[in-house]
């Protein structure tokens, strides 16, 4: 028999000292690597979304009143969406908008709508409730939507001798979603409820 000219290698002998620190380091191993793991907020830009999440996300976009259609007879003259806000005025989890519309007169002071609008996956914005009729011949000042409660000064005439341009009344309103109804509140207490 043939003697090696290598000297014996410590790893052809198999101890259990060996496989022991064999184990230990490969632990060690696995264990840096899930310390290094890329940080999830630091990819919150990248992330990936699954569809009901990516559709969850979509749906609580609030319509657009541009895209709505309003019940107003202005003839050729057409539609301005004057003032809007968004809002979660149910509590269903997705935003509705409150639009203040009026014909686009290119003077004077036309009547206002105000109009709350929903939107369902992909369809064009509806119409769900009238809080002012234009042919209530109000215009609307102040105009706010916060914690579920829509806010306006109306702004009318006490006769039709009283000039258009010059409103000589006013009521501050609020409506709130109640019971399936927003339901009308002024300075004075009064209420009345306007339907869905």
């Amino acid at each position: 028999m043939q003697t090696s000219a290598l000297p014996d290698l410590a790893h052809t002998d198999s101890r259990p000292m060996h496989w022991l620190a064999t184990a230990a380091a490969m632990a060690a191993v696995v264990a840096a690597a899930g310390l290094l793991q890329p940080d999830s907020s630091a990819s919150a830009s990248t992330r990936h979304r699954t569809p009901a999440q990516q559709q969850h996300e979509e749906a609580a976009v609030a319509p657009d009143p541009a895209e709505a259609d309003f019940p107003l007879d202005c003839g050729n003259v057409g539609t301005t969406v004057a003032k809007q806000a968004p809002g979660d005025l149910d509590g269903d989890g997705k935003p509705e908008t409150v639009a203040v519309v009026h014909c686009a007169a290119g003077s004077g002071t036309p009547p206002s709508g105000v109009y709350v609008l929903t939107q369902a996956g992909g369809a064009a914005p509806r119409i769900v409730a009238t809080l002012v009729d234009p042919a209530q011949q109000l215009t609307i000042g102040d105009f706010t939507v916060r914690d579920r409660v829509i806010s306006a000064t109306l702004l009318g005439y006490s006769s039709s001798s009283v000039p258009s341009c010059c409103p000589d009344q006013q009521e501050k309103v609020t409506w709130q979603w109640q019971n399936g109804a927003f339901t009308r509140s002024s300075d004075t207490g009064e209420g009345a409820d306007a339907g869905v």
